[in-house]
């Protein structure tokens, strides 16, 4: 427990005092919404007559939230693993959990922080998002997606070497991904074959759940599908993020 908190709270003062990655953390969400939301503002999605910010809040919010976990675990990861951090904590020794478990709990806070700000502006007559009753159900919908996010980030830094390696491979990942799950653009204007595809995609499943519980689109059955998705992409990756973890490039 000493060395999770030890790196628990080296990691929010590292994060905290990085007033740049701080600052767009939370603005790069924003900036989408609002370009979004004022250029569909009072439209609504011909296929299904919900108004468009019904899809677009949903779909950025859960996008930023993932992108945040994904990136700020990968370059972690990669960092203190290239700067041999890694190696020097696993001769403390320090347990793998509490490495990724520390980094999970941070990784939540930025998410539900993130969660919050972002719907107090889409609730802005500007953009006219209205809350369905069941929007607290959002809540555990995004712990199970930044679980799964953030294991999927670690995959992605422990095979990564650089910086530069990280942004492309979790920018070919995240950037596609959101497209093809309907973050910045909804899934019943597009085709069905880009629909069937999505059930692949753990945006998807994401997207879906906060969906639904912040807009009240389908059903609590929908909301079950969306969390059992989660769990199981949070499983396998969580899985695989343990078994290709690397402790030093020297291995």
């Amino acid at each position: 427990m000493s060395a999770y908190a030890a790196l628990r709270g080296a990691g929010y003062r590292a994060y905290t005092r990085d007033r740049t990655t701080l600052f767009f953390t939370f603005a790069f969400p924003l900036l989408f919404l609002v370009v979004f939301g004022l250029i569909f503002s009072g439209q609504d999605v011909e296929e299904s007559g919900r108004p468009y910010i019904s899809y677009i809040a949903p779909g950025v919010l859960s996008w930023g939230v993932a992108n945040a976990a994904v990136f700020g675990v990968a370059f972690t990861l990669m960092q203190w693993r290239r700067d041999d951090i890694l190696r020097l904590i696993r001769m403390t020794p320090t347990p793998l959990s509490a490495v990724l478990g520390s980094r999970f709990v941070l990784a939540l806070g930025i998410g539900l922080v993130q969660a919050a700000l972002f719907v107090a502006v889409a609730l802005l007559p500007a953009f006219g998002l209205v809350l369905s009753g069941r929007w607290p159900l959002a809540v555990p919908l995004l712990v199970l997606g930044v679980t799964a996010f953030l294991a999927l980030g670690a995959i992605v830094g422990s095979f990564t070497s650089t910086p530069e390696a990280v942004a492309a491979v979790a920018n070919c990942l995240m950037v596609p991904m959101a497209f093809l799950s309907g973050s910045f653009y909804p899934l019943d204007a597009m085709p069905e074959w880009m629909r069937t595809l999505s059930w692949i995609l753990p945006l998807r499943h994401l997207n879906d759940g906060v969906s639904g519980a912040l807009t009240g689109s389908g059903d609590l059955g929908d909301l079950g599908v969306a969390a059992g998705g989660l769990a199981a992409f949070a499983v396998v990756f969580g899985v695989v993020a343990v078994r290709c973890f690397r402790w030093s490039d020297r291995v």
